[in-house]
C-alpha cells in the first residue's frame, strides 16, 4: 500500500514543485512591481497573497502544460519521465489538480480590490491558453512573457488601485526577458521539437539564435534603463543593471556551442537576473 508521500510525489512532479526555478522567474518581477507600486515595502497582505499566488499559478501552469503535451512529452528525452507521459497520473487527475489550484488562486485574489479581481481573469486565460500556442505559432515564448508578466499590472492594481505607464514598461521588459530565457530552454529541446512538430523561437531563430537573443538582451536593458530614468532611481539600481549585463554575457558564453545542458544552465542563470534587479530596487527604496 502506497504511503501518502508516495501518492503525492507525482503531483509534486506534475506541479514542478521539485524544480522551483519557474516560481523564482515569476516571483522576482512581481516583487519588483510591488516594491515600485508601493514606493517601498508593500502592504503585507498584498505581498503574502502575491507570493502564494505566484507559486500556485506557476504550479497550475505546469499542470495544464503537461496536460496539453501529454502525447508529446513521451517523445522528448528531457520530458519523457513526466507523470502524464509515463502514465503515473491520468489526464483526469491533472485536470482535477488544475481546477483545484485555480480555485485556490481565485480565493486568494478575492481578498484584493475589484480591479485586480477582473484583471485576474485575463491572467487565467493566458495561463490556460499558453501551452497550446506552440502548436500554432513560433512565438510561444512571447506569449509566456505575457502570461508570466501579467502579475506586474496586477501587482500595481492591488497595491495602488491603478495601473500607471511604468507598469506597462515593466510588462514589456518581462516579455523580452521571458523570450530570452525561454529561448535558451527551447534550444535544449530543438532537435526533439523539430521531430515532433512543436514550434518555438529557438526553431524560428535557427542559426541566428545567439545574435537575436543578444539583441533581445540589449533591448531588455534599454527598457530597464528607461524604467530607472522615469522613476529617478538611485545608482544602486544601475549597479543591478550592470550585474545583469555581466550575467547576459556569461549566458552567451554558456550557449556558444549550443549544447543542451549548457542551454538549460543559461536558462537557470536568469534567476540571478531577476534577483539582481529586485535587490537593486528594494535597496533603493530602503535607503530613500
Amino acid at each position: 500500500m502506497q504511503t501518502l508521500r508516495e501518492r503525492l510525489k507525482p503531483y509534486v512532479q506534475l506541479m514542478r514543485l521539485d524544480r522551483p526555478i519557474g516560481i523564482l522567474l515569476l516571483l522576482w518581477p512581481t516583487l519588483s512591481a510591488l516594491w515600485i507600486a508601493a514606493e517601498g515595502m508593500p502592504d503585507l497582505k498584498v505581498l503574502v497573497i502575491f507570493a502564494l499566488g505566484v507559486t500556485i499559478m506557476r504550479s497550475a501552469g505546469c499542470v495544464i502544460n503537461d496536460f496539453a503535451d501529454r502525447n508529446i512529452d513521451g517523445l522528448i528525452s528531457r520530458t519523457s519521465s513526466r507523470p502524464l507521459a509515463t502514465g503515473t497520473l491520468q489526464p483526469k487527475q491533472a485536470l482535477m489538480a488544475f481546477s483545484g489550484l485555480g480555485l485556490l488562486a481565485f480565493f486568494l485574489v478575492l481578498q484584493l480590490n475589484t480591479m485586480t479581481i477582473w484583471m485576474s481573469l485575463v491572467g487565467l486565460f493566458l495561463a490556460i491558453t499558453y501551452p497550446f500556442m506552440k502548436r500554432f505559432t513560433y512565438l510561444p515564448q512571447l506569449y509566456l512573457g505575457a502570461a508570466f508578466g501579467w502579475a506586474i499590472p496586477m501587482a500595481f492594481s492591488a497595491q495602488s488601485n491603478t495601473v500607471p505607464s511604468i507598469a506597462w514598461l515593466l510588462f514589456l521588459a518581462n516579455i523580452l526577458w521571458a523570450t530570452i530565457y525561454d529561448t535558451f530552454y527551447a534550444m535544449a529541446d530543438r532537435e526533439d521539437d523539430l521531430l515532433v512538430g512543436v514550434k518555438s523561437t529557438a526553431i524560428l531563430f535557427g542559426d541566428d539564435d545567439r545574435l537575436i537573443i543578444g539583441i533581445l538582451q540589449l533591448s531588455f536593458l534599454m527598457v530597464m534603463l528607461l524604467v530607472g530614468s522615469q522613476l529617478a532611481i538611485s545608482f544602486i539600481y544601475y549597479i543591478g543593471l550592470l550585474i545583469v549585463l555581466g550575467l547576459f554575457v556569461y549566458q552567451q558564453k554558456l550557449v556558444i556551442n549550443r549544447e543542451p545542458a549548457q542551454c538549460l544552465q543559461a536558462f537557470i542563470n536568469n534567476n540571478w537576473v531577476g534577483a539582481a534587479l529586485f535587490i537593486g530596487i528594494a535597496v533603493h527604496y530602503g535607503l530613500a
